[in-house]
């Protein structure tokens, strides 16, 4: 499996209303210390074919990380967890209460 298989593996694993950080993903799939490796498979993971729910991925602050480059995504992915209950306060939601805790044991 390609690491970018194994992120999106997990990131499919993430439930609604619930986010998990590129670090926690990077972690899940057995990549320590490569969160921008989940970026970066995020971004092209924004095609709905995937199936894979990237909007679900924010950074260690619970922000949605902004950049020009993702050509307006940062306003469609907080609209979709706005639709999914998720509460902003200004530009950042509490990872205390929507941070995603799996089951560790089916990482192993």
């Amino acid at each position: 499996m390609s690491k970018y298989q194994k992120i999106y593996s997990v990131v499919r694993q993430i439930p609604y209303g619930q986010v998990a950080t590129y670090g926690q993903v990077a972690e899940l799939a057995g990549l320590p210390r490569q969160a921008r490796l989940v970026g970066y498979a995020l971004f092209r993971a924004t095609d709905d074919t995937l199936a894979v729910p990237w909007h679900r991925v924010v950074n260690a602050k619970g922000e949605i990380s902004m950049s020009p480059r993702r050509e307006g995504m940062d306003h469609i992915q907080r609209s979709r967890l706005e639709a999914e209950g998720i509460v902003f306060k200004a530009n950042q939601l509490s990872l205390n209460r929507y941070r995603w805790q799996p089951d560790l044991t089916q990482f192993d």
